[in-house]
């Protein structure tokens, strides 16, 4: 599968870009084709102009290959940090730049935080703002509590929170594939209907 995993904070200490990298790099051991889009690499501003309002081919570069990447993809995995119970605006912003390139993949939301809620307070308002956009949302969450102390310094995971990430991994996986493939198949078989 084409998965491209999203992670979206600006802060200066930014312990969730471990996750999104152990996310994309395990994903990519697996055997998938991964892009793993980090927001503020990207740089688009605060939301004026969606995407699809630039006449075509007058988009922004950055904006151009992000669209060009999840049109390309089959399925998305959102990083998605805890911000007073809310979610990142770093990563809303850029998911808000789009919208029909969402259309009829699916998404999964891995989610954290610092503390032992593990960020499952922006999961869930991520699966109402993911389904809106177009995209089935996957009944596994990937949880992690404790970020700033779940990987080493090489980026592999340890402590408690490293494990039980491990062990989670692969359910998570194999959810977002198997309704990568249903969605892959049946985009081949139909049109979508709109």
């Amino acid at each position: 599968m084409h998965i491209a995993v999203f992670y979206g904070s600006y802060r200066q200490d930014r312990n969730g870009i471990s996750y999104a990298r152990y996310l994309a790099q395990t994903f990519q051991d697996d055997g998938d084709r991964v892009d793993l889009i980090d927001a503020q690499e990207v740089g688009l501003p605060m939301l004026d102009r969606m995407y699809k309002e630039y006449p075509e081919g007058t988009a922004p570069e950055a904006m151009e290959k992000v669209a060009s990447t999840i049109r390309e993809a089959d399925a998305f995995v959102f990083v998605a940090g805890e911000y007073n119970w809310g979610v990142q605006p770093g990563l809303k912003n850029l998911t808000d730049h789009f919208l029909e390139e969402w259309f009829w993949r699916p998404a999964a939301i891995a989610s954290y935080s610092a503390g032992p809620f593990a960020g499952m307070r922006a999961m869930m308002h991520w699966r109402a703002i993911l389904g809106e956009m177009g995209m089935v949302v996957t009944s596994t969450p990937l949880a992690l509590g404790g970020v700033h102390k779940a990987f080493d310094e090489t980026g592999s995971p340890v402590g408690d929170d490293g494990q039980r990430l491990e062990r989670n991994f692969p359910k998570f996986a194999d959810d977002l594939r198997w309704w990568a493939e249903a969605a892959k198949v049946q985009r081949a078989k139909q049109l979508p209907p709109y």
